[in-house]
């Protein structure tokens, strides 16, 4: 007969089995994302050449298809916009998710645990937009073109992490960090510019619903809401609010990834995911089955989990679709000798 001592030793050791299994399985599933990333990436850069080609061989036909209006009525609420339009501020918003889930991530459990070390990114990324904005109105204060100093703040952060990923060496993974960091202040910073600076008909309304409802999303996060549907459904309704403001609804992607935590599995967790997964060992009924999966779904955080979900979909086909909605620029002999001699270039 097994004593008490032996069970207990039993479970342990089981505990400690399923433990290091499940943090071995999130390093390998966390490395799986960045290589999905890196040939995102490359999916990333044919398109951009697509673009390049479509829209230099057949001008007409590239700016047909991405100026095509497509609309979404709902009883007497109808929503117009070009295809380009609902690439960049719709499907993109699911990249920002990915971008400040990544973000977060470092914040709960990576090198940015250290509040010290937002420091640095965060200066770079202040400077990073004063110094083009500095130069672009030096370069402008007599041609007129001053105003536009907006242009020139922004980088185009889809782009820059996919080159970065195309191009990561030994110190990669650190300088990616650093970079999203920079990034997430860089559009933050912008998109209130943009609010403020460039926009005549902000409906501040929407706008305080989306901020409400992202209030709520944060509140029920931090008192312990950890599934995804309710989640997602909040953070479409706040996109949908800012969609209609006046304001690039990319911000509501930023918020949505900031506000899901990372965290390692819970002892109590891994207890009840070890018993219920104990359970259909031995009677392996699809309700156990279905049980065992759900509790070691909940060892993993709800930023994994996300994560999971949106980067292969956002590698894969929404930043490629943003590159060739947006990378189609003219490269003829007027477009070049213009350029050449514009005070903007």
């Amino acid at each position: 007969m097994t004593s008490v001592g032996e069970s207990s030793n039993e479970g342990t050791s089981d505990l400690r089995s399923f433990s290091a299994q499940t943090l071995r399985r999130g390093g390998d599933a966390f490395r799986s994302l960045l290589q999905s990333e890196t040939l995102g990436s490359i999916v990333l850069l044919l398109a951009v050449v697509v673009a390049l080609v479509w829209a230099n061989i057949a001008p007409a036909g590239y700016d047909g298809t991405w100026e095509s209006v497509f609309g979404l009525r709902l009883r007497t609420h109808e929503v117009d916009h070009t295809l380009r339009e609902w690439v960049n501020s719709g499907l993109m918003t699911v990249f920002f998710v990915v971008v400040g889930l990544e973000a977060r991530r470092e914040f709960d459990l990576g090198e940015l645990r250290e509040r010290s070390r937002l420091a640095m990114p965060v200066a770079v990324g202040i400077l990073a937009m004063a110094i083009p904005v500095g130069i672009f109105i030096a370069a402008n204060v007599s041609s007129g073109n001053a105003g536009a100093w907006g242009v020139a703040m922004s980088s185009d952060t889809a782009l820059a992490l996919g080159a970065l990923s195309v191009l990561r060496g030994s110190n990669g993974d650190r300088l990616r960090i650093h970079l999203v960091t920079i990034l997430v202040v860089d559009d933050l910073v912008s998109i209130i510019v943009v609010a403020t600076v460039y926009s005549s008909s902000v409906s501040w309304v929407r706008v305080g619903i989306a901020v409400g409802v992202l209030a709520i999303l944060v509140l029920a996060v931090r008192f312990g809401m950890r599934q995804l549907v309710p989640f997602v459904v909040l953070g479409f309704v706040a996109w949908a609010a800012l969609f209609g403001s006046g304001i690039d609804p990319i911000a509501a992607g930023l918020a949505i990834g900031l506000a899901a935590p990372a965290f390692t599995p819970r002892r109590e967790s891994l207890e009840r995911a070890t018993s219920t997964f104990r359970a259909f060992r031995e009677e392996p009924t699809p309700e156990l089955a279905r049980t065992a999966t759900a509790a070691v779904s909940d060892t993993q955080s709800m930023n994994a989990r996300l994560q999971r979900i949106f980067v292969p979909w956002s590698a894969f086909l929404i930043v490629p679709l943003f590159a060739l909605a947006n990378a189609g620029v003219r490269l003829d002999g007027d477009s070049l000798r213009a350029a050449a001699t514009s005070p903007i270039t």
